[in-house]
C-alpha cells in the first residue's frame, strides 16, 4: 500500500516504511470474483489437493462410469486419482475399468483446458478416443477409437442411429446447436436427449455426452450438474420420455444441480 502510493505521508528509509500515526488504514481491494472455470485451472495447474477441481474428478469419473457399469468403488476412484494406486479388496477388478477411469481423469482435464471452445465433432470423438484408449475395446477390430460406430447397436431396447447415417446426424445436431441464439440448459439437455438417440459410438456414449454437459456448462456460465445414484433411474427415465415429458429430465438435473450448487457455496465459489 506504501509503494503504490496509498498511504498519504508514507516515506520510505532504506528498506523500512515511515507511515504517520494519524495515517488511516485504506480500504482493501477486493480481487474480481472468479469462476468456477479459473478456480478449475488455477487448482489443476498448482495440482492442489483437497480442493473443488480435485472433487470433481472424483465425484463425476466414479458416478458417471458407475453408471456404466464400472466396478470400482468411490474410494478405489480416489486412490487411482490422488496416488495412481488402486486399492485390492476381497474381489478382483476388471482392468478395464481401472484404466477407463483413469482415461476419464484425462477426459476432464481436457474438458477444462478446452472449455471454452465451440463444441465440435474433432472435440467429441478425441473425447472418446482419450475415454477408451488402452483398453480390450481397442483391441477389437470392429471397434472404432475415436471414430464413429461401424455396427448398429442399441440402448435401453431403443433402437439408435444407422452407423450409415450416423455422421450426418451428428453434424446436424451440432449445426442446430450452434445455431441457437441463446443456450440454456434446457438446450443442453436437449442435445444431450438427442446425442444419445443418436449413440454416436460403439460404447462410451453415456460418459462422452455428460462430459460434453459438464463442458458447456464450464463455457456457458451454467452450474454444472452430477448424476448420482439415487438420481440415475430418474435420469434414464427423463431421456426415455423427453418428448412427451421434457421436465422430467429437467427437475432431475435441476435437482442434481442445487447439489452440486451447495459444494460450490462451501468452496465459495459464485455461479
Amino acid at each position: 500500500m506504501c509503494a503504490t502510493g496509498r498511504i498519504e505521508g508514507a516515506y520510505l528509509v532504506g528498506k523500512t516504511w515511515n507511515i504517520p500515526a494519524c495515517a488511516t488504514r485504506p480500504m482493501r481491494r477486493k480481487a474480481a470474483p472468479r469462476t468456477l472455470l479459473q478456480r478449475f485451472r488455477t487448482e489443476r495447474q498448482a495440482c492442489l489437493p483437497g480442493g473443488i477441481y480435485h472433487r470433481i474428478q472424483v465425484e463425476l469419473t466414479f458416478h458417471s462410469s458407475h453408471m456404466e457399469g464400472c466396478s470400482l468403488t468411490h474410494e478405489q476412484t480416489r486412490l487411482i486419482f490422488e496416488l495412481n494406486t488402486v486399492a485390492a479388496e476381497d474381489k478382483p477388478l476388471k482392468v478395464d475399468d481401472i484404466v477407463e477411469t483413469a482415461n476419464h481423469f484425462r477426459c476432464i482435464a481436457w474438458v477444462i483446458d478446452n472449455a471454452k471452445r465451440a463444441l465440435n465433432e474433432k472435440g467429441i470423438r478425441h473425447l472418446h478416443a482419450m475415454l477408451k484408449n488402452g483398453t480390450t475395446d481397442s483391441r477389437k477390430s470392429w471397434f472404432a477409437v475415436g471414430a464413429y460406430k461401424r455396427l448398429a447397436n442399441e440402448v435401453g431396447g431403443r433402437q439408435t442411429t444407422d452407423p450409415r447415417r450416423v455422421a450426418e446426424e451428428m453434424a446436424a445436431l451440432l449445426a442446430w446447436y450452434r445455431a441457437l441464439p441463446a443456450r440454456t440448459l434446457e438446450d443442453l439437455l436437449e442435445f444431450h436427449v438427442r446425442f444419445e438417440r443418436i449413440h454416436p459410438f460403439q460404447d462410451g456414449n453415456g460418459r462422452v455426452g455428460r462430459l460434453i454437459l459438464f463442458k458447456e456448462c464450464l463455457r456457458l456460465g451454467i452450474a454444472p450438474f452430477i448424476i448420482e445414484d439415487d438420481l440415475k433411474r430418474f435420469y434414464y427415465r427423463g431421456l426415455a420420455e423427453w418428448d412427451k415429458l421434457p421436465g422430467y429430465l429437467v427437475d432431475t438435473c435441476l435437482t442434481a444441480q442445487d447439489r452440486f450448487k451447495k459444494v460450490l457455496d462451501y468452496f465459495q465459489i459464485r455461479y
